[in-house]
């Protein structure tokens, strides 16, 4: 279950991805995009309002895991990259993916429709801070609310790249 606080509005950061300490890293948000962005944790928590989400999940290795994040929806922050796809066009949007990249290597794929409102309109969060805890220096983490387990739950976050899924091959 999740509680979630109102709508934001997005402004875009742009830039190249920094070395350096922790809290200037930044993360690059790439692919099908009109506007690509280079974001830092610092930059999620300023540029779009913070919701909030209360969430459990049932890890694999040390059961239940009770946490509450702070961040901004996936959805308008890659509003703000510009999606290069018709709006106007359902059909277009569904043909979407998001695959979202960990420092530690891990990843994940969603599909724009999970968190388009038409479609799934899923609460899914980039968290400034979890329990309370600023994530700068770890780095941003995506946070499904809805899943129950924490597999799509993916810490320190290097790279978004959003573009199409290709027609599979006719028989």
């Amino acid at each position: 279950m999740s509680r979630l606080s109102p709508p934001p509005g997005p402004t875009a950061v742009r830039g190249a991805p920094t070395d350096g300490p922790p809290a200037a890293r930044r993360f690059l948000i790439s692919g099908q995009l009109h506007h690509p962005l280079a974001l830092t944790v610092a930059d999620l928590r300023t540029r779009w309002p913070q919701r909030h989400a209360p969430v459990v999940f049932d890890c694999a290795t040390n059961g239940p895991q009770h946490h509450t994040f702070d961040g901004p929806l996936l959805r308008d922050v890659l509003d703000a990259a510009g999606p290069a796809f018709d709006a106007r066009r359902r059909k277009d949007r569904s043909r979407f993916l998001l695959t979202v990249t960990g420092g530690d290597g891990h990843h994940t794929v969603l599909s724009w429709a999970e968190i388009d409102a038409d479609f799934g309109d899923a609460p899914i969060l980039l968290a400034t801070a979890m329990d309370g805890q600023p994530l700068d220096a770890a780095g941003c983490q995506l946070v499904v609310p809805s899943d129950r387990c924490g597999a799509r739950y993916i810490s320190a976050i290097t790279g978004i790249w959003v573009g199409t899924c290709p027609a599979p091959d006719g028989p």
